[in-house]
């Protein structure tokens, strides 16, 4: 199978941005994976944040189940701490979280937009090359690779660092399917580069916000629990408080390397303010490395926490600390614990059947309708990972519709898997599929997965590749006309009385960062547009209130947010048009009705 290292689109990101200040020395980056039950942000920070990550696209770090707009965390970030070899210098690296009130001490390598997130995927290879890192293989279903260390110019900048001088590889991996679909596996490898590190801790402080609302203060109300066989701190919401009540408490599970892991002591805290609070490495050094297990959460509050395992004696110059943590989620906590077993079972190689590649679809749009047909691309490959001793696993394709985003909620319009044996219905295999009845010039999304046979003999159920993997946003309609003439303005008159977002499929809808319709949500749509046209909307008293360039041989409309061109949301009343064909030179003029 092959592996495909690409650049963010839609939902699934890379934004490559220079910030003020550690933008000159650094990329910053970020991502989602998405292609489970989980949307999870990551970055080449250092954390699992959105802190100086400027236009971030989405509310929500950690929001499950996909598509609820509920959140479960703040923030999550690895500390690393270590002793000079007589004891007298104390090093603590970290990310800036406000609970420790700390700095940016872990940044990526350089300004190079290379050097940022890298998303891996299956697809014709087992291995791809980033341009620092070669022959990268594939684990998971999303892999995200990034590096970054604490001794670049952007790390150096906060007062008072002292660096540990260590680079910082991570890998995260996240699956499309159950039972590996609600966690996500973090795979980090610390490299001194300088020096040896001595009495060598790791840490990770975990700030819960589960059920989280904006403009609510439902992030106070967590409790913690940890877990101690599982190396795991669970946050839960306390129903009853301002905001939505979640059900879906998540987890911070810890796999420490195994080497190491009989040796080891482990501390856990949790708690708002005091000795957290502290700003010099000393005192975080101190509390790292306590060595005590802290009683539970009982009363709902701020729930910030920190866990933390150790000491290595030594860390040697140029040697590699491979060690993993886990989010995981979860409509209970008996289901997190479960999970929770799960990864301990699957670590520490994680090689497990995989899904067939995402077969490549082609569309055809007409006058209410939309043709899907696909390749046979999936239906060859092999996976090393099986225990059934099948050469080709796969069984069939599923063929599903959304009316509202990328990210669903998905209706399964057809299966079709392979005749003749014991899986499935034996419906025979089909590579095109029709769908009719739909309205003109909306936004419909659709994806065709692939899945496999079940492995009976390691007891693993069938794998499918994701829908936000494979979906494809289509608009039916007829095709652009040669001359205007048939312009018109739908709905007319607009009433502002009417949910147009409530509608199936939805006429207004919020951008897919939010759940919430807002003023610029607002539509209008100019229809029989020729190829090259120009509108532009006028007042009765004849003041230009909007122009829009159109140029599209493929829709023939023109949509309209009722913003004036000096970004003012537009007043109820009857409103002129024109559209100029810019091919022929002629003109049409028209009018609609605003009521708000």
């Amino acid at each position: 199978m092959k592996a495909m290292g690409r650049i963010f689109g839609t939902l699934l990101i890379i934004l490559v941005l220079n910030i003020p200040a550690m933008g000159q020395f650094t990329t910053v980056d970020w991502g989602f994976h998405n292609v489970g039950a989980v949307t999870e942000m990551v970055n080449n920070r250092g954390n699992l944040h959105d802190i100086a990550l400027p236009s971030f696209p989405f509310l929500i770090k950690a929001e499950f189940p996909r598509g609820s707009f509920v959140e479960h965390h703040d923030a999550i970030a690895p500390f690393y701490a270590s002793l000079s070899k007589d004891k007298q210098d104390t090093m603590v690296t970290t990310s800036r979280i406000w609970a420790w009130n700390s700095a940016l001490e872990l940044n990526g390598y350089s300004s190079a937009p290379w050097d940022s997130v890298w998303e891996v995927t299956r697809a014709s290879a087992d291995t791809v090359n980033i341009p620092w890192l070669d022959d990268y293989q594939i684990k998971s279903d999303q892999d995200m690779v990034t590096r970054y260390n604490d001794y670049n110019q952007a790390s150096l900048q906060p007062a008072e660092h002292d660096p540990q001088f260590i680079d910082i590889y991570q890998r995260s991996w996240a699956w499309s399917s159950q039972p590996l679909d609600q966690f996500i596996i973090f795979d980090m490898r610390l490299v001194p580069t300088r020096r040896t590190l001595y009495d060598f801790w790791t840490g990770i402080f975990f700030n819960s916000a589960v059920g989280y609302a904006e403009g609510t203060s439902e992030w106070t109300d967590d409790r913690l629990s940890y877990y101690p066989e599982h190396r795991m701190i669970v946050a839960e919401d306390e129903p009853g408080n301002e905001g939505p009540e979640a059900y879906t408490p998540m987890g911070i599970k810890v796999l420490p390397p195994r080497e190491y892991k009989g040796d080891l002591d482990w501390t856990f805290q949790w708690g708002y303010s005091g000795d957290l609070r502290v700003a010099r490495d000393k005192e975080r050094y101190e509390q790292l490395t306590l060595g005590e297990i802290q009683s539970d959460q009982e009363l709902s509050g701020n729930a910030t926490s920190l866990i933390s395992w150790g000491p290595i004696d030594s860390l040697a110059h140029n040697d590699t600390l491979h060690w993993r943590f886990a989010t995981v989620y979860g409509y209970s906590v008996e289901e997190l614990l479960e999970k929770s077993a799960l990864i301990d079972t699957l670590a520490p190689d994680f090689d497990v059947p995989s899904p067939p590649p995402s077969p490549q679809v082609d569309v055809t749009t007409s006058n209410r309708q939309v043709v899907l047909e696909w390749d046979d691309s999936a239906e060859d490959y092999t996976d090393p990972n099986r225990s059934d001793g099948i050469d080709k696993p796969f069984e069939g394709y599923r063929v599903y519709k959304s009316t509202n985003s990328r990210t669903g909620p998905w209706t399964l319009l057809a299966e079709y898997d392979l005749a003749g044996n014991e899986f499935g219905q034996n419906t025979g295999l089909e590579r095109k599929f029709t769908d009719t009845g739909l309205m003109n010039n909306v936004e419909y999304y659709y994806a065709v997965t692939a899945f496999s046979k079940p492995d009976t003999v390691l007891g693993f159920p069938s794998q499918s590749t994701s829908q936000i993997a494979t979906s494809i946003e289509v608009v039916p309609g007829t095709a652009a006309p040669d001359d205007v003439g048939q312009v018109a303005v739908v709905p007319n008159p607009y009433r502002g009385d009417i949910d147009y977002n409530d509608m199936s499929p939805p006429w207004e809808r919020p951008d897919p960062s939010r759940n919430r319709w807002l003023e610029q949500d607002r539509r209008i749509q100019f229809i029989n547009l020729p190829e090259r046209s120009t509108i532009k909307i006028y007042t009765l008293s004849g003041r230009l209130v909007e122009t829009l360039d159109h140029e599209d041989s493929e829709r023939g409309f023109e949509d309209w947010n009722l913003t004036s061109n000096v970004n003012q949301a537009v007043a109820s009343g009857i409103y002129l048009f024109t559209v100029k064909n810019e091919e022929s030179g002629n003109t049409q003029t028209g009018k609609f009705v605003i009521i708000k």
